[in-house]
């Protein structure tokens, strides 16, 4: 229950002569009056629709105020819009304008059948994470948690979201490879302590396509950086040329990847590979003579100095072929600075120096990306006991970020936000004050006329207008 203030102003402290007073009396009133621009994307998109349908409602639909779709819709807007935990949801059941984006026919609450929810128009989070904690068996037997997750389902629906995107075949593109730590404080199920992060930890792989998020899969830290990855790729890279057979697929990843299995498979499937290669004695000796030359031209120029070389090369026991192997020479202020990649482009093609710069350093974006997700979408929220919710927790992380993803590319287009990361995006375009009224036959949300951002606002609307026609009832 809501605290109830006995005072009826609150008096501050202002560098004018007038008096300063406040009170919570202001109406219905959302910090979060932006986020309608997320329904617009949910209709260009159908992100939201599509998630829903890979799970399975074994309720009542008799005895149920909170369909499945809306529950996704609130869970997966509340992260999107900076609320991480369930516990948040608490509070936001009060909000009319969160409300209105989850599709709720009395925004209100006010027609609620009890009169202990009456003006919580949403769930709170008791009813919430029933989506994340039953179990994979529950039918309609079950006494309480009875929505259950298709996870191969969630699986693909990153794939097919990829593939909506565009409206014509690619003729190339390039999928990133990364594992990367989710540190762990609890004794969740498939805890692990991991040497290099020096924490318990998950290790999930993740697989992007530039922006578009197309495998987060939850791991234990005791495994090898690419265990799974040749099983991800067969499935994700299956079905892209199901649906683009012709496009060319290269793919990225760094020297913890580098490993036969994977080489093999894309050599198998005619996909090329840029991999990071750890070095070792045999490698360092290839490349002495171009690090020489390196250190001289640096101590000429007192300036970093790069000599790319390249050369055919096969380990003793691991790899079943030669390959071509890529160098950068490299001196600095600190001293030498060696790299190598593998790749099966022919020389031919791409250039020592090319390959290495721009192609295999481009994957660096990758990173932002899963950073994006991790610091500003709450994928570390794995806070579960079981690895199955902690993923799905994950999953849904995912889908937020693909959520604002969409946002930015079909709104953003062409505006100063174009590359913008999802936290400046919530900030500027999602996080207005908005004075919400609901009456029979509407809802009127009112902005603030002095905010900023006015114009790039009504520009993003315009944008994603274009792309579902809006129809309005007079």
């Amino acid at each position: 229950m809501r605290t109830q203030c006995t005072a009826q102003f609150l008096p501050f402290q202002a560098p004018i002569r007038r008096e300063v007073l406040a009170s919570f009396d202001g109406g219905a009133i959302s910090s979060d009056g932006g986020g309608l621009l997320l329904a617009q994307v949910e209709r260009c998109t159908g992100i939201l629709r599509q998630f829903a349908a890979c799970f399975r409602d074994h309720r009542d639909p008799d005895l149920i105020e909170h369909t499945l779709e809306e529950l996704i819709a609130q869970r997966v807007y509340g992260l999107a819009l900076g609320y991480e935990d369930l516990n948040d949801h608490e509070e936001l059941r009060y909000d009319p304008l969160l409300a209105t984006l989850v599709g709720k026919a009395d925004p209100s609450g006010r027609a609620r059948l009890r009169q202990r929810d009456r003006g919580k128009a949403l769930a709170g989070k008791s009813t919430l994470n029933r989506l994340e904690l039953t179990p994979v068996g529950a039918d309609r037997a079950s006494r309480y948690k009875k929505i259950t997750a298709d996870s191969r389902r969630i699986e693909d629906l990153f794939v097919e979201l990829f593939l909506q995107a565009y409206e014509r075949p690619p003729t190339q593109i390039v999928l990133d490879l990364d594992a990367t730590d989710n540190p762990l404080y609890g004794e969740q199920l498939g805890r692990f302590f991991h040497g290099y992060y020096n924490q318990y930890c998950y290790l999930p792989l993740y697989i992007f396509c530039g922006d578009h998020l197309l495998c987060a899969k939850l791991r234990p830290a005791d495994i090898d950086a690419s265990a799974g990855s040749v099983k991800q790729l067969d499935r994700i890279i299956g079905r892209i040329r199901q649906t683009w057979p012709k496009v060319r697929i290269i793919i990225r990843g760094d020297s913890g990847f580098c490993r036969e299995p994977i080489m093999h498979w894309c050599e198998s499937h005619g996909v090329d590979y840029i991999l990071g290669l750890a070095i070792n004695a045999r490698l360092r000796r290839h490349v002495g003579g171009a690090l020489e030359q390196a250190r001289q031209q640096f101590a000429q120029s007192g300036l970093a100095s790069r000599v790319f070389v390249e050369f055919s090369y096969q380990t003793l026991d691991s790899w079943s072929c030669s390959r071509r192997v890529v160098a950068k020479a490299e001196y600095l202020a600190k001293g030498e600075n060696p790299r190598f990649v593998v790749t099966s482009m022919a020389s031919e093609e791409v250039a020592a120096a090319v390959l290495y710069e721009q192609h295999y350093c481009g994957r660096g974006d990758m990173e932002n990306r899963i950073k994006e997700q991790q610091l500003y979408l709450f994928a570390l929220r794995t806070s579960c006991a079981t690895m199955r919710a902690n993923q799905l927790r994950l999953w849904l992380s995912g889908i937020a970020y693909t959520l604002l993803a969409s946002l930015r590319r079909l709104g953003l287009e062409g505006t100063e936000l174009a590359r913008a990361q999802c936290n400046t995006i919530r900030l500027k375009l999602l996080k207005i004050g908005a004075l919400v009224r609901v009456t029979v036959r509407k809802v009127w949300i009112s902005w603030s006329e002095s905010f900023a951002y006015r114009d790039l606002f009504i520009r993003v609307y315009r944008n994603l207008v274009k792309r579902v026609p809006v129809r309005l009832r007079c």
